[in-house]
């Protein structure tokens, strides 16, 4: 197994990949991006050296990975809208498959062994039971998360036929932003719920809406499980170090164990930013469960993981800290 230096963040160029260099910096790590600047942002990368390519050049790959001591690979490289994946599949097979397998050869030829996989709760599917553990079914219903389960399916296989270790990390709803606003979440289009309120105490957008205020929950609007993009970043981290332990390849589920409403989402950004936030609330949309929560349990049994930042107002401020000192986000489109 190569015993290398550097950690590879591939698609490091994105909301959760530059929070994981950035926690990797912080922690002394080497690290390396690789990243197509198709959805990311050099600047996120920070001082970590950068080399812009896609994952299907293996050519590429293979130089890299021979002008390269890499350690481990943590990937984050995947297109990740749902509604985007229903309405054209082949672009989320093309990239989030066949490009990780792409990269799997690439690895396989320089004799590295390590693999942490960004994954998501996606791959379950609709919820059979609030609370999602690793035991619940994964039955996916679009596009996204059918590519992200065939990526799990292949690390299994890649781990019993070539011997490359594995951890897969499933999450819920990233959020927040590093502290003191040096980095942060910038997508566009922006689908995520915390960053659109924001936007309204920004006065970028009118209003926020409330899609179903009739559920059977504490104030009628959907519970979500918000983690805090540090969190997830320490996760990444502590898998690696499980791995290099020992650790047998494994799955982990993660999130605060806790859910947040939409509504209570609105009241803490009003609350943070001092902020009038306008919402209204819109019919449901189909197929969203009441509520969505991640135990996390095993990840906090085998990898000694917890959430630090699991307050709601700890979450909203430092996307706060970002959104108010970047209002354009990166602003290099």
């Amino acid at each position: 197994m190569s015993q290398g230096d550097t950690i590879l963040v591939v698609g490091g160029a994105g909301y959760i990949g530059s929070h994981c260099l950035w926690e990797l910096r912080q922690r002394g790590f080497k690290t390396l991006c690789y990243d197509n600047l198709s959805e990311g942002h050099r600047a996120a990368c920070g001082e970590t050296p950068f080399i812009e390519g896609s994952l299907n050049d293996e050519a590429k790959l293979d130089k890299l990975f021979a002008e390269h001591s890499i350690r481990a690979v943590f990937h984050f490289a995947a297109h990740c809208y749902v509604g985007e994946s229903c309405e054209d599949p082949e672009k989320y097979y093309f990239n989030n498959v066949a490009s990780t397998l792409s990269l799997l050869r690439s690895m396989r030829r320089a004799n590295v062994k390590r693999f942490i996989f960004s994954s998501t709760a996606a791959t379950f599917g609709n919820p059979v039971r609030d609370t999602i553990d690793e035991t619940h079914p994964q039955d996916p219903i679009n596009p996204y998360g059918r590519t992200k389960l065939m990526i799990e399916h292949i690390l299994k296989d890649y781990k019993e036929a070539y011997g490359m270790e594995h951890v897969i990390l499933r999450y819920f709803n990233a959020a927040g932003a590093a502290e003191g606003g040096v980095i942060g979440e910038d997508h566009e289009p922006e689908t995520h719920l915390i960053p659109l309120v924001l936007k309204v105490a920004l006065g970028q957008r009118d209003d926020i809406k409330m899609f179903g205020d009739d559920y059977d929950t504490v104030d009628g609007t959907c519970v979500r499980d918000y983690i805090h993009i540090l969190d997830l970043a320490d996760a990444h981290i502590k898998g690696l170090e499980y791995l290099e332990n020992g650790g047998e390849s494994a799955a982990f589920n993660l999130g605060n164990g806790t859910g947040y409403s939409v509504k209570q989402v609105i009241d803490t950004v009003a609350k943070v930013t001092g902020k009038a936030i306008k919402s209204e609330a819109v019919g449901r949309r189909a197929g969203d469960p009441a509520i969505l929560i991640a135990d996390y349990k095993r990840a906090e049994k085998v990898l000694g993981w917890k959430p630090k930042y699991g307050d709601l107002e700890t979450i909203v401020k430092t996307a706060w800290d970002w959104s108010s000192s970047h209002p354009k986000g990166y602003d290099d489109r």
